[in-house]
């Protein structure tokens, strides 16, 4: 690929896109508030220990966007096309793997109480 000169001097790659300050502040300040939500939710055992794992998971899965969007620079245009898919692949292949794993360990589970 051909480099390209930015009038900063800094050099990318064609097709890459960097973030501009304003936007890694703004992934900071979203990923250190949603890290602090999920202290306050935990410090102040005002939800059922379910009710408490469920917001958590759901602030962990919020943070992982907001990493990928605003560090990561994934997103639909067309340059970050191959990007996106290699990030759904893995995903993918993630989610089989503990899913699988999940599902053997409780067929072992069963099969060896039944005995």
């Amino acid at each position: 690929m051909a480099d390209v000169h930015s009038s900063a001097g800094h050099t990318s790659h064609a097709g890459e896109s960097h973030g501009s300050v304003a936007s890694y502040r703004k992934g900071f300040y979203l990923s250190v508030g949603l890290t602090v939500l999920a202290f306050v939710i935990t410090l102040s055992h005002g939800l059922s220990p379910e009710g408490t794992i469920r917001a958590i998971a759901a602030l962990a899965a919020v943070q992982i966007f907001v990493h990928l969007v605003y560090f990561l620079h994934l997103n639909s245009s067309s340059e970050q096309r191959w990007n996106v898919t290699a990030f759904a692949f893995t995903v993918l292949s993630v989610v089989i793997l503990i899913v699988g794993t999940m599902w053997i360990m409780a067929n072992v589970g069963m099969n060896m109480m039944s005995r």
